[in-house]
């Protein structure tokens, strides 16, 4: 371990680095009215700026989180911990003030100030302590799930922004709403989706999750159930979604539905030590990208015949969520190829498809499926359920395998989202150009 007087003056230098080297930039013209030249001056000083920073963290990473979390007493979410380090450590991580100006930018003619945010966190997820310390923290009840806690207990229902969350019984239904978007996932629903979630692992009368999209607005699906259409590309390519969004996800919502929420205390040598509840999916419609994603850490999937699950990783550009790593478990390795490579659809009631799903539901029949399914799961009760889908988890992917994963996504993740092969796959393959971004009414 370095000593804090040598960071401090590491820390010093590197500021006044970037510091100079963004004077240099700014000067320049926005991205778009640059010259081949000055562009190409942009990216030798962008890429010199990224180098330094590296260098620092390669050497100083555990120090710097050490101070941010106050000697691992502090849990810092993710996206509380870039904007902490841009405080604490000048030019290491990007400013709010400087996300939000390259925000009002189409996706294109962004200079990529995030990125530096995915290098922090993933040198972070790379060192183990620190690592293990930031999935604690995300795996934590959300302040304001906490907040809610009391009124959800006592009334049964929460409606969080488009997300509502209520008790049936001993099982608590999820149902997730973006209706403009097909019930895209984005940063409006992160939050809310994440909070849900909470609340029914926290309740101590619920056994059991169920996670259910609600009716869309779109035409081709007037009235009908849509269960998720994964990343919103529209908000993508207008330079709307964060890359936190991400980073906030898989690290909180997706993760808290595959291991539950995490204690008070972080104690790096306590194996899956979590509260949890045992999850089923209702697949209506589809289940693409994200959505699809999320049936990898569903203990029970029913799905609706003529509906299909589907990973266009290719054409969006971007890594699918943990599907790199869960899906080969699913349908083995070749398979995993051709969804996430090739585009490969699987039909819920195809062979290829039943490897994803346990059950096939007729139309109309989803909520006598539903009301099975919980009957069966909670029968042995929920201290058993919990018990074996731990013992399930340990030897199929240890969370230090997850750390490690996530600290490579996290890396390679901020490349894809500002890469130009992004926006050349969302115009050909998505019409994104053609799209436009729609307001949203509410928010958790």
């Amino acid at each position: 371990m370095t000593t804090a007087g040598g960071v401090q003056a590491h820390a010093e230098r590197l500021a006044s680095l970037l510091a100079g080297g963004r004077a240099v930039l700014d000067a320049l013209p926005r991205k778009p009215l640059r010259s081949a030249s000055e562009a190409a001056d942009a990216a030798t000083i962008i890429e010199a700026a990224r180098s330094a920073r590296a260098a620092f963290l390669r050497q100083y990473v555990e120090d710097v989180y050490r101070s941010l979390t106050s000697g691992y007493t502090r849990f810092l979410r993710a996206d509380e911990l870039v904007y902490t380090a841009a405080e604490w450590f000048p030019g290491l991580t990007p400013s709010r003030a400087e996300v939000a100006a390259e925000r009002e930018r189409l996706q294109k003619d962004k200079d990529g100030v995030e990125v530096d945010q995915g290098l922090f966190l993933s040198a972070v997820l790379s060192h183990p302590r620190a690592g293990l310390h930031l999935l604690h923290a995300m795996l934590r009840p959300r302040d304001e799930s906490l907040e809610r806690l009391e009124h959800f207990v006592r009334t049964g229902r929460a409606d969080i922004g488009s997300t509502v969350v209520q008790r049936e019984g001993r099982a608590g239904y999820v149902f997730h709403a973006n209706p403009g978007y097909l019930n895209a996932e984005d940063d409006s629903t992160t939050d809310s989706l994440e909070i849900a979630t909470d609340l029914v692992i926290l309740d101590p009368s619920i056994e059991v999750g169920v996670l259910r999209g609600a009716e869309v607005d779109h035409p081709k699906y007037q009235g009908r159930r849509v269960f998720n259409a994964g990343i919103n590309l529209t908000q993508i390519y207008h330079g709307q979604l964060s890359y936190l969004f991400y980073l906030n996800r898989d690290l909180g919502y997706v993760n808290k539905l595959y291991r539950g929420v995490s204690g008070p205390e972080f104690n790096a040598g306590e194996i899956e030590a979590t509260l949890e509840t045992p999850w089923i999916a209702a697949v209506e419609s589809f289940a693409i990208g994200g959505g699809c994603q999320l049936l990898l850490v569903m203990d029970r999937v029913l799905a609706e015949r003529g509906s299909y699950f589907s990973l266009p990783a290719r054409k969006e550009g971007i890594i699918p969520g943990a599907a790199n790593l869960r899906l080969p478990r699913f349908v083995g390795d070749r398979l995993t190829r051709s969804a996430i490579l090739f585009d490969e659809q699987f039909a819920a009631d195809s062979p290829n498809g039943r490897l994803l799903c346990d059950e096939v539901v007729a139309p109309g029949e989803m909520d006598a499926a539903l009301h099975r399914a919980v009957e069966s799961l909670t029968g042995s009760g929920v201290v058993s359920a919990s018990g074996n889908r731990k013992a399930i988890r340990v030897g199929q992917e240890p969370i230090d395998v997850f750390r490690q994963y996530m600290a490579v996504y996290a890396r390679e993740q901020a490349s894809c989202h500002f890469s130009p092969q992004l926006i050349d796959n969302l115009e050909r393959h998505w019409n994104a150009h053609q799209r436009t971004v729609k307001e949203r009414s509410s928010t958790p």
